[in-house]
């Protein structure tokens, strides 16, 4: 959509400009113009006392969608190694296979990759798009989108599936735009509907409240991100063979941003890659008593994770939240410290390979899932736990 000046109806009277909030209306040549901060709010429509401005459908070129095939998904590098979240997308791209038979295909880009990708053929993939440069060397929204967009509109997906991670979460949306299709973020689930082919993104929405399914019949390709944690990492497969297909940058792409330097962070724990948490909630009761908390984890070399009533209660960061609108987790060992077990921090951490949790309540859910429960006061529980561990250190 867009808002449309129609030029013999305006007197300049102004008043769009004065009430425009986002200082998109402006005066050239003796004429309004829209420029690109414009919202489409349509506050100028409305305000218009002789009408010279009307919200315009933008008219989108129908693509043929019977050229889209094949299940695409991007595959993560960091520091020359495919991430573990590509695996999971692998896994994701399996279980669409089954219901759509279509072929699997990854997307890869990266510097020094290239003697890795078998891997990728081995555990599923029929064909692997990559594309080795030094520009990759650093992530750049704009180099990978441009890269991306690339691709899908030479070979055309009909489906392309990426992990809700930082990268991913980043430059997918760029991309979504680049090639003119529907893109749902964040999704705990993927599925294909058996009577239409097309792909089901399920995400949480309302808060977490209600879980949503979402289509896009009429553009392609269909598009989602996926939270890691949510499918396991795709196992080896027996007498595959597939394609490794080496793209070329052979268009410009102008960066925006230059990394001047790089700093690592030391002794930061990935609340996704941890294989242990021990997470804190309402049962807390105020923020300073996650000091406890923080002293279990540090003891078992562990992250910190929280419910979202304790993220809401100002008790600690949001990056620390589990569950449908936090983080979707699967650690070795997941510790629960006076946490309910709302349906929503179930979402995200059920599939821990195991389950210790601490409430005094015994008919909390929680212990549904746990695969220890302990009835008891976390603050006579969780003290007796780390003493006893300090104990078995000395």
């Amino acid at each position: 959509m867009r808002i449309k000046v129609i030029y013999e109806k305006c007197n300049l009277c102004k008043k769009c400009i004065e009430k425009c909030p986002f200082g998109a209306i402006e005066i050239k040549e003796n004429k309004i113009e829209i420029n690109e901060k414009c919202t489409v709010c349509g506050l100028c429509v409305k305000i218009c006392p002789e009408k010279a401005l009307i919200r315009e459908e933008k008219v989108v070129e129908t693509k043929d969608l019977s050229e889209y095939k094949d299940i695409w998904f991007f595959a993560e590098t960091r520091e020359e190694e495919i991430s573990s979240v590509s695996f999971e997308m692998l896994s994701a791209a399996k279980k669409l296979k089954k219901k759509l038979n279509q072929e699997i295909c990854a997307v890869i880009f990266g510097r020094n990759i290239k003697d890795k990708l078998e891997i990728l053929i081995k555990k599923g993939a029929e064909k692997v798009y990559f594309i080795e440069d030094d520009i990759f060397c650093n992530f750049s929204e704009k180099v990978y989108a441009e890269s991306l967009a690339y691709l899908i509109k030479k070979y055309k997906p009909n489906i392309l599936i990426a992990g809700a991670t930082m990268i991913g979460r980043s430059f997918i949306p760029s991309v979504a735009v680049k090639v003119q299709t529907g893109l749902t973020a964040d999704c705990t689930d993927v599925d294909i509907d058996e009577k239409t082919g097309l792909l089901i993104q399920t995400r949480p929405t309302f808060g977490g409240n209600l879980m949503a399914k979402i289509i896009c019949e009429k553009h392609r390709p269909q598009m989602a991100t996926i939270r890691p944690k949510i499918f396991d990492i795709a196992e080896d497969e027996v007498n595959v063979n597939g394609e490794i297909i080496e793209e070329k940058i052979d268009f410009e792409i102008d960066r925006e941003v230059e990394i001047c330097e790089r700093e690592k962070v030391e002794n930061v724990v990935d609340l996704q890659e941890a294989e242990i948490i021990v997470s804190g909630g309402r049962g807390l009761k105020e923020g300073k008593n996650f000091q406890m908390i923080k002293e279990l984890a540090d003891i078992l070399s562990g992250a910190v994770g929280a419910s979202r009533a304790a993220v809401d209660s100002g008790w600690i960061g949001y990056p620390h939240q589990v569950g449908q609108t936090g983080k979707t987790v699967k650690p070795k060992v997941y510790i629960a410290c006076g946490i309910s077990g709302a349906i929503q921090h179930l979402a995200g951490m059920q599939t821990s390979d195991y389950i210790i949790a601490v409430n005094k309540d015994p008919d909390a859910p929680i212990f549904k899932v746990a695969n220890l429960g302990v009835i008891g006061d976390i603050f006579e529980v969780i003290p007796i736990l780390i003493r006893k561990l300090k104990e078995m250190r000395r």
